[in-house]
C-alpha cells in the first residue's frame, strides 16, 4: 500500500498544497523553502502532536482560527489489509473498504487525537477499536530527520519503525529454522501454558504480594498484582551496536555523522532483505531529510540505488535533498518536486524533465562554472524573465535545442561576471567555445545604469556585431506584456507609474514577489501568438540563441 496523493492545508508555511505521488519522490528547494515542513506535516498525520508542542505553533502564520488538515490518499488498500496480522483488526478494515482499493484518511487540528477514513467519498463510521485497527492497517512511517540521533530510533522497540524493521527481518530468518521453532514451542510451554509449573509459581508470588499489601492497607479491596511472564517477541527487542573506529564504543556514543550513517545502513540492509524476499511483511514509508548529509557523492548514488530498489517493491521513498546527485539521473518511478517559498508561502509542484537542468544549476549553487555544457546560454535580467521564458519554452518550443537561462539579477556588473565565468569555465586551447554563441537580453537601462551598459557593450563589442545582445524597449518586462484584461491581475501589461507606485510607508506596492507571481501567471496563460507578437524582442533573443546553439 502506497501514498498516491497528499493534500495539506494550513501547516506551518504550507497554506494549501495538493499533489500526486509516485514510488520514488525527490523534493528539492533552497534552505527555508518548506521542505521539512512538508515532512513534518506527514509526521503530524501519522503521530499527531508531539509532547510539549502547541497546535497553534503548527498552524499557518500561527493564526488560531486556521485549521490544519492533512489528507492522504492510499492506493493498494486491499493488499495492505491482506498484510495485517491481527485477525480482528483485519476484519474491521476489510469491512470498511468494502472491496475498494483506494482509501482517503484525514487528520485535523480540531480533533487531532483521531483520524477519519473515507471510502468512495463516504466517511467510515468509527466503531469500537477502529483507531487501533487503522494504526495496524497503515504502512509503517519512518522519518529520518537531520536532528535525529541513532539511539532515538535504531534501538529495538515495539513502537519505533526502525526496531520493527530489524525485528521483522530477524523473525523471518528464524522462522525457517527448526531449532528456533522448537525453542519457541518450549518457551510457550514454560511461560504461557496454564499447566506450566513456572507460571503457577509466578501466580503464587503475585498472590502473596497482594495479600501482604492488603494487610498493610485494609481499605484496599481491589489490589491486583501479577508477575508478568516474559513475552517471546521481546527476545528480539534487545539490540546494541558497537563500532570500532580506533576506539570501540556503543554507536550512540559516536558522532552525529556515524549515527546517521548507521541508520541509513540499517535501511540498506533491510532493502537487501526485502529484495531477496518479495512481498515480505508490512510496507514502509521512508521519509529521509537531507539524505546526502555526511555522504560522499559516490555513497549518495549508492544510497539512491538502494532506496530506489525498496520503492520498486512494497515500500515508498521520499527524499528532501540539496544534492544534484539525487536529481541528475532518471530512475523508474521517480518524480522530482520543486519546493519554493514566495511571500512566506510554500509551494510544492511537480517538476518535469525539461526543468531538470535548472534544478541542477540551482543545487550546484547557481554558478555558470558548474553547468555541464548546454547547447547555449541566454542571460536575462532577473527572476521575472527567467520564470516567464522557461514556461514559454516548455509550452511552445519543447523540441528546440536545449539552452540554459541564467539570471543576471538586474545587475549589469553581475552580467559581466556571468559572461566571464562562462568563458573561463570552457576554455579549450585558450578560446571560449561560448564567446560567439551566448545571447543577452536586458531591460532598457535607467539614467543611473546607462553609462555602465554602454561601457559593458564597449568591452564586448562582438555582442552587437554578432547580434548577441537584445534590449527591451522599457525598463521593466511587465511593460512589455500583452494588453490583456484579467480577473486576477487586472491587466497583464503594467505602466511605469504602477510599477513605481509606493504606499504610505514608502515601499513599492508592486513588489518583486508580485512581479514573479505575475511572470509565472503570464507564462502559464499567454498564447504563442501573443508571445511572438507582444514580446517579440524576447522571441527574437530566443530564436538567435537557438540559431547560434551547438
Amino acid at each position: 500500500m502506497k501514498i498516491s496523493r497528499i493534500k495539506i492545508n494550513n501547516f506551518r508555511s504550507i497554506q494549501s498544497s495538493e499533489f500526486q505521488l509516485t514510488d520514488f519522490n525527490i523534493f528539492v528547494g533552497q534552505n527555508n523553502s518548506g521542505k521539512t515542513n512538508f515532512f513534518e506535516a506527514i509526521e503530524f498525520f501519522f503521530n499527531g502532536i508531539g509532547k510539549g508542542t502547541s497546535i497553534d505553533e503548527l498552524k499557518y502564520r500561527r493564526i488560531p482560527a486556521n485549521e490544519i488538515i492533512v489528507e492522504v490518499e492510499f492506493d493498494g488498500a486491499l493488499q495492505g489489509a491482506e498484510q495485517m496480522q491481527n485477525p480482528a483488526n483485519k476484519t474491521k478494515i476489510e469491512n470498511a473498504l468494502a472491496g475498494s482499493d483506494i482509501v482517503v484518511i484525514k487528520r485535523r487540528s480540531s480533533d487531532d487525537k483521531k483520524r477519519t477514513m473515507y471510502v468512495n467519498g463516504q466517511e467510515v463510521s468509527h466503531g469500537t477499536g477502529f483507531d487501533k485497527a487503522l494504526n495496524d492497517f497503515l504502512p509503517k512511517f519512518e522519518f529520518v530527520n537531520t536532528k535525529q540521533y541513532y539511539d532515538a530510533v535504531a534501538k529495538y522497540s515495539k513502537t519505533t519503525p526502525m526496531g520493527i524493521m530489524l525485528s521483522s527481518v530477524l523473525t523471518a530468518i528464524l522462522q525457517e529454522n527448526e531449532q528456533y521453532q522448537e525453542f519457541q514451542n518450549k518457551f510457550r510451554e514454560l511461560f504461557e501454558d496454564d499447566e506450566s509449573e513456572i507460571k503457577a509459581q509466578f501466580d503464587d508470588l503475585g498472590n502473596k504480594v497482594k495479600l501482604y499489601l492488603e494487610k498493610q492497607f485494609p481499605d484496599c479491596t481491589k489490589v491486583k498484582f501479577e508477575v508478568a511472564s516474559p513475552q517471546f517477541d521481546d527476545l528480539l527487542k534487545n539490540f546494541d551496536t558497537s563500532i570500532d573506529d580506533g576506539i570501540e564504543t556503543l554507536a550512540e556514543e559516536k558522532g552525529d555523522g556515524m549515527q546517521r550513517a548507521l541508520m541509513l545502513s540499517i535501511i540498506q540492509a533491510f532493502a537487501d532483505f526485502r529484495k531477496a524476499n518479495e512481498d515480505f511483511g508490512k510496507s514502509f514509508l521512508f521519509f529521509i531529510d537531507e539524505a546526502e548529509i555526511h555522504l560522499h557523492p559516490t555513497a549518495q548514488r549508492k544510497l539512491k540505488d538502494v532506496l530506489h530498489t525498496l520503492s520498486q517493491t512494497n515500500d515508498q521513498v521520499f527524499i528532501n535533498t540539496h544534492s544534484s546527485v539525487f536529481v541528475a539521473d532518471n530512475y523508474m518511478g521517480q518524480t522530482i518536486f520543486k519546493v519554493e517559498k514566495l511571500g512566506g508561502v510554500t509551494e510544492i509542484s511537480h517538476s518535469p524533465d525539461i526543468d531538470k537542468p535548472y534544478i541542477v544549476f540551482e543545487l550546484l549553487g547557481g554558478s555558470p562554472s558548474d553547468l555541464l555544457l548546454p547547447k547555449n546560454f541566454l542571460i536575462v535580467e532577473g527572476q521575472s524573465e527567467y520564470e516567464l521564458l522557461t514556461r514559454v519554452i516548455k509550452r511552445f518550443y519543447p523540441t528546440r535545442k536545449s539552452i540554459q537561462i541564467i539570471k543576471a539579477n538586474g545587475d549589469i556588473d553581475q552580467t559581466e561576471r556571468t559572461i566571464n565565468s562562462i568563458e573561463k569555465s570552457f576554455m579549450p586551447l585558450n578560446s571560449s567555445i561560448y564567446k560567439n554563441k551566448l545571447v543577452i537580453l536586458l531591460d532598457q537601462p535607467s539614467d543611473q545604469t546607462i553609462q555602465g551598459v554602454n561601457q559593458f557593450l564597449q568591452n564586448y563589442r562582438h555582442l552587437n556585431d554578432n547580434n548577441q545582445y537584445f534590449q527591451l524597449p522599457h525598463r521593466d518586462i511587465e511593460q512589455c506584456y500583452p494588453d490583456h484584461a484579467d480577473t486576477v491581475y487586472g491587466n497583464w501589461r503594467k505602466t511605469q507609474e504602477e510599477l513605481d507606485a509606493v504606499n504610505a510607508n514608502g515601499k513599492k506596492i508592486f513588489t518583486s514577489n508580485k512581479k514573479i507571481q505575475l511572470a509565472k501567471y503570464v507564462g502559464d496563460n499567454i498564447t504563442q501568438e501573443q508571445f511572438e507578437a507582444d514580446l517579440f524582442i524576447c522571441f527574437n533573443a530566443l530564436t538567435r540563441c537557438w540559431d547560434l546553439a551547438y
